[in-house]
Order: structure tokens, then C-alpha cells, then sequence
């Protein structure tokens, strides 16, 4: 679909019918499904290209074309009012091998005919849902493009720092061409850890959305490595950046025909303004730390997840833990978030201003630390999550080389002692 961003979240699903029979089987199906019975409406294909002008697209869009006198230009037209990503269903009355052909060259999931059947609309939705929660392959080489967003609980709880670190170790460990995309416009510190400065590259981006192409992505990230190139900006503090966040859509587009990886360092307010930053992302890292507020928080940002990402994977750190200086405990911090912290970072402030001083990553320069043995575990999981996510979408056709395998080089790098801090971590 080819309409820019618009702002707002975005629905699972919605469905546009032209009467009461057909919205009656699609209610019944989308409650078992998990989701509103309100977002089926009347009006069929009319109202939907209406509605999708001015307001948000859905995921999965299921519309009526019994009324349309020309289906294809209908559908193009829908297209033009749809964000990309939308996976649409479309059902009518005309039963031509032709018009399915034509309908699904023209980017629809599927075409179904009326009387809707309950079981053969569940399992359009099912399919339709299997290929948005779908990973997304590099064309090139065949495997899942590692997309990961880190987000902050609060300010100050590193995870910048676990961004930058998270995209070195892909880089430079797993020899994964890796973008890092920081997302704080006006004060984000990717470029700065790596002592480089971070050019003008995003601020074009955002101010011309249209040049963003495989050679502006060459041309405007920095270099870190040969493996590592990182898009951040230092705007002006009395320049508010002026965005629909189609921008950042395109990036990321490009990001995995580039990139074999794409880590964003995703500031809280960004993921409230434009929420469509998660529709293409497999993993979700929330970066925490064990306070009350950061417990509040992490309530309610995995609960916004639960709601607006349900295809990424969450991994919960807790970063700059300290046993002897505690506000919470770990046992009431998963009481509290419903869930069990995942990976855990030691705090160690000698290796912080050693980091900063150097110009390095936090966790090149805790190789062998018990903090950097964290973040190679941390590193682990992300890359299983997204193996996770690719096997499980898979199901019956088995597609895919697991990836978990892959991972031993990985394993083998965490030091001899991890098992007793991990014994340490548990006693915490």
C-alpha cells in the first residue's frame, strides 16, 4: 500500500462490509480471533477508502467489493489511502479466475467469495495474520533481518548505551552488516560513544523524505566499521524537528535491503508520536533499571506493546544492577511487571568512563567482564527470539535453517564464570 504515514495507532484489524449478514460471520470470526467486534463497519469498499484517508490503516483490512462496478481501480485507489505494510482481504460476487489473478498481482492477500463461510474466512484472517507477524529475509542471503528496538523505561537507564553495544557485537562478533538508527534527534549520544560526529544524514532525511534511496543511506550514514554504520543527528535545541514519521518508515525500508541487522535507539516520546516505528520490528528490548518508577513504566510500555506490536519479541534487561543497592527487589520487580527479567548487566563504573574515554562501546571494552558476558547473552537471545519468531511463523511448511545453531560461536565466547553469575543474579 502507498500512503505516507499517518499519525495514530494502528488496529490489528478492521473490516469494511456491504451488509448485515456478511458483518455478522466476519464479528463472530474476528472475536474468536482476539479481536474488536467494533471495528466492523458497513459501507464496504466506499466507506473504507473514505475512512483510510483521514484516519490510520489497520494491519489486516478486510473489505467488501460487492458493490464496486470496477474492482482493480477500486483497489488501487484503497491503495492510495493505505500505509505500506496493510495486508488486505477483500471479499465479492464475482466468481473469474481473472479478477483473483489480477486482484493479487495487485498487492491483496486474498479474494474470497460471497457467502462468507465462518471457516474459510478464519483461516484468510489466520494467514493473513501468519504473514504480518512474518520476519522479514534478506533477499541476498536468505536469512531473517535482525530488527531490534531498544527502549528506555526512564532516562539515564543506559539504554543508548545497550543500543550501541547491542549493534557493535552484531558487527563486529557476528560479522552482521549493522545499522545503528538513534532516534533522539536533538540529544542522542550513538555517534558520540563511538567518538564520531553524526553528519547531517537524518535531518536530511526527515526534511526530504523522497531522497531516501540505497545511495542516500551510502552516502549519509558514518562509519564505524566496516560492519557498523550509524544515522543520528544533533539538531539544534531551538529547532523542533517537524516530522509525519514517513521518514522513518522509509529507513528502515532501506535499513533491511542494506543491513543484515537494523538496531534503533528508540527514545520513549518517539514511540508514543509515531508508533508505526514498530510494525516492522522482531525485537523489542525494554532497558530497565530496578526503581518504583521504572517498574511503573515498564508496566506500562510492555502493556502498549502487547497492543501495538504483537509480532515483536520482548526481552526485559535490567541494566546497572547493583545487589547491595537495590530500591526493589528483582522478585518484586517481576511481581510487579508480570513477567521475568531476562537478561542482567551488572553496574561497573570504572568500565563506563573507561568506555567513554576510549570512544568505544561499553561492551568492547568489558570483553571479558561479567557485564560484557551479559551483553553476549543478551546478543544470544535476540538473534534466538528472532529465530523463535521465524520457526514459529513457518509452522506446517518448515521452511527456514534455524539459526540457534549458528549461535555456538556466540555461546562459546561467554567467560568460564557465567554460570555463577547467573547463580548470583538468581540469589539477587
Amino acid at each position: 500500500m502507498n500512503a505516507p504515514w499517518k499519525p495514530g495507532a494502528r488496529d490489528m484489524f478492521q473490516a469494511y462490509v456491504c451488509d448485515e449478514a456478511s458483518a455478522s460471520i466476519v464479528r463472530s470470526v474476528a472475536i474468536e480471533m482476539g479481536w474488536q467486534a467494533e471495528k466492523v463497519y458497513l459501507g464496504g469498499m466506499r466507506n473504507a477508502v473514505q475512512t483510510l484517508s483521514v484516519n490510520t490503516s489497520p494491519q489486516i483490512l478486510f473489505v467488501d467489493m460487492s458493490e464496486s462496478s470496477d474492482p482493480l481501480n477500486d483497489i488501487n485507489g484503497l491503495a492510495e489511502v493505505c500505509e505500506p505494510g496493510t495486508i488486505v482481504i477483500a471479499c465479492g460476487q464475482v466468481n473469474d479466475v481473472r479478477l483473483y489473478r489480477d486482484l493479487v498481482a495487485s498487492g491483496i492477500q486474498d479474494y474470497m467469495l460471497k457467502p462468507l463461510h465462518s471457516d474459510h474466512l478464519r483461516d484468510a484472517l489466520a494467514s493473513a495474520q501468519a504473514a504480518f507477524m512474518a520476519p522479514k529475509l534478506d533477499a541476498a542471503t536468505g536469512r531473517n533481518h535482525v530488527g531490534v528496538a531498544v527502549i528506555g523505561t526512564r532516562g539515564g537507564v543506559g539504554a543508548s548505551t545497550f543500543a550501541t553495544s547491542l549493534a557493535w557485537i552484531l558487527s563486529d562478533k557476528e560479522k552482521r552488516s549493522t545499522a545503528l538508527l538513534d532516534l533522539d534527534l536533538h540529544f542522542g549520544t550513538g555517534a558520540l560513544t563511538l567518538d564520531l560526529e553524526p553528519g547531517r544524514g537524518l535531518t536530511d532525511a526527515i526534511d526530504n523524505p523522497s531522497r531516501i534511496d540505497g545511495l542516500f543511506i551510502e552516502r549519509a550514514m558514518v562509519r564505524a566499521s566496516d560492519k557498523l554504520a550509524i544515522l543520528s543527528a544533533e539538531a539544534p535545541i531551538s529547532q523542533p524537528m517537524l516530522t509525519d514519521g514517513g521518514a522513518f518508515y522509509q529507513l528502515q525500508e532501506e535499513f533491511r535491503n542494506a543491513f543484515d541487522c537494523s538496531v534503533i535507539d528508540l527514545p520513549r516520546p518517539m514511540l508514543i508520536q509515531f508508533p508505526q516505528l514498530m510494525s516492522e520490528v522482531g525485537v523489542a528490548v525494554v532497558v530497565t533499571e530496578l526503581t518504583l518508577a521504572s517498574a511503573r513504566d515498564a508496566i506500562r510500555i510492555l502493556s502498549w506493546l502487547k497492543t501495538n506490536a504483537p509480532q515483536s519479541k520482548v526481552l526485559v534487561v535490567t541494566n546497572k544492577m547493583q545487589a547491595n543497592a537495590l530500591e526493589i527487589s528483582r522478585k518484586d520487580f517481576e511481581q510487579s511487571i508480570e513477567r521475568k527479567i531476562d537478561i542482567l548487566i551488572p553496574f561497573d563504573a570504572r568500565l563506563a568512563a573507561q568506555a567513554a574515554k576510549l570512544g568505544k562501546a561499553f561492551a568492547e571494552v568489558a570483553k571479558g567482564n561479567k557485564a560484557g558476558a551479559a551483553y553476549i547473552e543478551a546478543t544470544v537471545k535476540v538473534l534466538a527470539s528472532v529465530d523463535e519468531s521465524s520457526a514459529s511463523t513457518a509452522g506446517k511448511a518448515g521452511a527456514g535453517q534455524s539459526l540457534l545453531g549458528k549461535l555456538s560461536g556466540l555461546k562459546d565466547r561467554l567467560p568460564k564464570g557465567k554460570k555463577a553469575l547467573q547463580a548470583e543474579d538468581a540469589q539477587g
